[in-house]
């Protein structure tokens, strides 16, 4: 299945949490209704399944095809999505392309390979040649997905650069490098290519931050709990109301402490915790390995919601 129309990955564009049940099946019916309560959100530009924040690596992939299905069967194809692409090897990296395009996905979100942690920033040619072998399986837009350099995954700025000239089909970066200098680099160095490409930010630690250096949108689990607020926000700095945006932030920080504190690895964990204190999700089960939050870790959460302003047994609501 092609894509009806080209798809720029821009603006806000949450990604969604996958809820299971205590068996660790997939609950299809909350997952519907998480889908539902994300598409009714006014102002995002699409929402991103089968990535980090769906427990993706405890996935297989006939569950990622299955988890396609519902969510284009749900909401249709007005909103676009956004397919995670999370393989160690090439070819099955693109073997998953493959079936997102064929799926109906409009648009890929592709992982480093774990491999490249293992010395692969001195071998860029590496990246280079991973990203073509996907680009040669679809004609979907891609968006790479750019770690922190520390631990080995992230992709060093002139290979980052070599890698979008090489592959014109990527058309935006998930910037992650957790570097507020390098951040601002790799968007004006992504900006001044023969053909440019998007910055999305998923520093949700500091996303106004983020936006004022300049990012063309944002792409976060944190949006599956305040997609409304992440809208709101950038949507008033577009205006130039940083006022606003201010006090909007203020908001957003509570959640900040919630779903971002240490360990970091808890952040889509706690988000399912959240979802259900505030009434949208049944249950907050998550795949081993990880675990149950503990109950201490839980009131924290629920303080936090309380904090944001964040209403119990509502869906998200536009902010005034």
């Amino acid at each position: 299945m092609k894509s009806r129309m080209p798809f720029e990955p821009q603006g806000v564009i949450p990604a969604c949490l996958l809820p299971f049940k205590s068996n660790m099946e997939i609950d299809e019916k909350a997952f519907r209704s998480h889908l539902c309560d994300l598409a009714a959100v006014e102002g995002i530009s699409a929402i991103t399944i089968n990535a980090h924040s769906m427990e993706v690596h405890a996935l297989s992939i006939k569950e990622q095809a299955k988890t396609l299905e519902i969510s284009l069967d749900e909401i249709g194809s007005d909103i676009p999505l956004v397919h995670g692409v999370y393989a160690d090897g090439s070819a099955n990296a693109a073997e998953i392309a493959k079936q997102a395009e064929a799926g109906g996905a409009r648009c890929l979100l592709v992982f480093p390979p774990n491999t490249l942690a293992m010395g692969g920033q001195m071998r860029p040619e590496m990246a280079i040649r991973h990203f073509e072998t996907i680009a040669e399986a679809t004609e979907l837009p891609i968006i790479l997905f750019q770690y922190p350099m520390a631990p080995g995954l992230g992709y060093p700025i002139d290979t980052l650069l070599k890698i979008c000239e090489r592959v014109p089909q990527i058309r935006a970066i998930k910037d992650w490098c957790n570097d507020a200098a390098l951040h601002e680099r790799h968007i004006r160095e992504l900006k001044s290519l023969s053909s440019p490409v998007n910055t999305l930010s998923t520093h949700s630690a500091w996303l106004l931050s983020s936006l004022v250096q300049g990012c063309d949108g944002l792409l976060s689990g944190a949006g599956s709990v305040i997609a409304n607020l992440q809208v709101a926000l950038f949507e008033a700095f577009k205006k130039g109301n940083l006022e606003e945006a201010r006090s909007l932030n203020d908001r957003i920080y509570p959640t900040v402490r919630a779903f971002y504190d240490a360990p970091f690895l808890d952040m889509h964990n706690r988000m399912k915790e959240a979802l259900h204190y505030l009434g949208r999700l049944p249950e907050a089960h998550v795949r081993p390995p990880l675990m149950k939050l503990t109950d201490s870790e839980i009131k924290k959460i629920r303080h936090c919601m309380d904090a944001a302003g964040l209403s119990h047994n509502t869906v998200y609501q536009k902010v005034a």
